[in-house]
């Protein structure tokens, strides 16, 4: 079980499942929305409930998907592909202790040109 929430707590959450291992997307769409690099980890989206989401508003930035975030404090909060059944939620939402680490970089090709990724965790150019 996880519990997390927005920065304002307006969208708040549980998590009655099991979490994959986090990735982080370098992809430019998520620098732009969050500002850097979004770390996520997902679950089925049967796994997730709201105990409050009256501010939680939904984003097409593509034709493939949408991405949840918070009306009132702009926390970017979720990304779902319309053809799957799982959801990306951010790890900095998250209540912690998360009990996960990253496990590897997604979109590196197309990561912001002002760092280095260093560590020695798989990169996906996709």
């Amino acid at each position: 079980m996880h519990s997390g929430s927005c920065l304002c707590g307006s969208v708040a959450f549980v998590i009655d499942g099991a979490l994959s291992a986090p990735s982080a997307c370098h992809c430019s769409q998520c620098r732009n929305q969050s500002g850097h690099v979004w770390a996520s980890t997902s679950t089925h989206e049967d796994n997730l409930s709201f105990s409050s989401d009256e501010t939680l508003s939904w984003f097409r930035a593509s034709d493939i998907a949408r991405r949840g975030f918070c009306r009132a404090c702009g926390s970017f909060l979720f990304w779902q592909h319309n053809d799957e059944d799982t959801i990306s939620i951010a790890m900095g939402a998250l209540d912690e202790p998360t009990d996960l680490k990253l496990a590897r970089h997604i979109f590196v090709a197309d990561k912001g040109d002002y760092y280095d990724i260093k560590d020695d965790l798989p990169q996906e150019a996709q």
